[in-house]
């Protein structure tokens, strides 16, 4: 009997170690899913991993950190797409349709401080040197904390992790997931709850993406999807979809599902933290879309779209270029 060559699926991921970590672990799930596949992996560099001393809220435009990953399925090079679902634009580009959502991790922000110095934020000492990138933990670090410098901080996990160890931050925050992902869980110096601190939409979740029509690649992912995750981070992206926002602008949400009900916090801020919009809505998971754009316009109705655009015209700066 002849035996049938295997059917070759290619992954396009970014390079950096946590995107591999997640590119891989499709890989292996997808591997032990169908012995009859062959997965390999194809590297891609993306405009946020090449521009890394510039802040990301001036770099300007949507997925900074998806967009060249995306254009190699368009153009036939891969035929599927693992991103963090935190970068993926709730707008796809033509021709591209988000095919599952894994289950997710642990989705909250962590406080992360040299070994044994930092229990938690509100344990810093007035004026320790917090480095993010994010404008959304800016927004709430300054709320909770003003007597703290928020400096920028970009690069990997390595990176930032490093510039941590080398004295150039006092504490330095993350996301949840990517450090238990890589293994480095014993390095988080505390959680930030969820109910004084929320995470980038879909945080913890990861987004494989495929070409429209392409029914083999998204068959082939659709045993990966989770329900559950998928109602939460939709809630998620349909409030932040509704606000017209990105990771450009200080906005957040987290949703839950149990028993079928779904609760979605979402908040709006001002740099500063001093313009703070944050409501909670509940309602059936089945609605999840829905619930998300009603949390959105709540908030557009208190005064959301005025914050956002103040925030837009203060960090605007200049787009960079192609490569």
């Amino acid at each position: 009997m002849v035996k049938l060559p295997k059917r070759r699926v290619r992954i396009a991921s970014r390079g950096s170690r946590l995107a591999l970590w997640q590119a891989e672990t499709v890989r292996e799930l997808l591997l032990a899913s169908d012995t009859d596949l062959e997965v390999e992996i194809s590297i891609i560099r993306t405009t946020g991993d090449r521009v890394t001393d510039v802040p990301l809220a001036r770099i300007g435009g949507r997925g900074l950190f998806t967009r060249e990953v995306d254009d190699a399925l368009l153009d036939g090079r891969a035929d599927i797409a693992v991103h963090s679902l935190k970068d993926v634009p709730t707008t796809l580009p033509d021709g591209l349709v988000l095919a599952a959502l894994t289950e997710r991790e642990d989705p909250r922000d962590v406080l992360i401080g040299p070994a044994g110095t930092v229990t938690s934020l509100e344990a810093l000492p007035p004026g320790a040197r917090v480095g993010t990138s994010s404008l959304r933990r800016r927004a709430q670090l300054r709320r909770i904390r003003p007597d703290l410098e928020v400096i920028d901080l970009r690069g990997n996990l390595d990176t930032r992790l490093n510039r941590l160890d080398e004295g150039a931050y006092d504490a330095i925050i993350l996301a949840a997931a990517g450090m238990v992902r890589l293994g480095w869980a014993e390095r988080i110096s505390s959680h930030l709850p969820s109910d004084s601190w929320l995470p980038a939409v879909g945080q913890g979740a990861l987004g494989i993406v495929v070409r429209e029509g392409d029914t083999t690649s998204f068959d082939t992912v659709r045993v990966l999807h989770h329900p559950e995750s998928a109602a939460a981070v939709t809630a998620e992206r349909s409030f932040l979809g509704g606000l017209e926002g990105g990771c450009q602008v200080p906005i957040g949400a987290l949703a839950t599902v149990k028993d079928g009900e779904l609760s979605i916090d979402g908040f709006v801020a001002d740099l500063e933290g001093n313009a703070f919009l944050r409501e909670r809505i509940t309602g059936s998971a089945e609605n999840a879309a829905v619930l998300g754009e009603t949390l959105a316009r709540r908030l557009i109705r208190d005064g959301a779209n005025e914050i956002l655009d103040a925030v837009r015209a203060s960090v605007g700066g200049p787009e960079i270029p192609s490569p």
